[in-house]
């Protein structure tokens, strides 16, 4: 059982010590979390960019089925012809 001598002391103890350990956490915890932040921000660009970059990709190869197709499908055209047609062609 505590002495009620020890109960005052122990209330002003914990009265001081708190607000001293949420200023301290709040020092420490508020700018890891702005880091935190900001880096994941970063990675979402950098994400983005990557998305971007293979949705491109993706659409040019989407476009050298097309015409890979229009050629297996058109009858009316030499295939070899055509073939060497666009090699001659530049890339995209």
């Amino acid at each position: 059982m505590l002495s009620p001598v020890l109960i005052p002391i122990i209330a002003v103890t914990l009265g001081t010590l708190i607000p001293i350990i949420v200023l301290v956490a709040k020092l420490i915890v508020q700018p890891w979390l702005q880091h935190r932040e900001k880096r994941l921000e970063i990675e979402a660009k950098l994400i983005a960019e990557k998305s971007a970059q293979y949705a491109a990709h993706t659409e040019r190869l989407e476009q050298r089925v097309r015409v890979l197709e229009r050629i297996a499908t058109d009858k009316g055209v030499d295939l070899s012809d055509e073939i060497e047609s666009l090699r001659d062609q530049p890339l995209n």
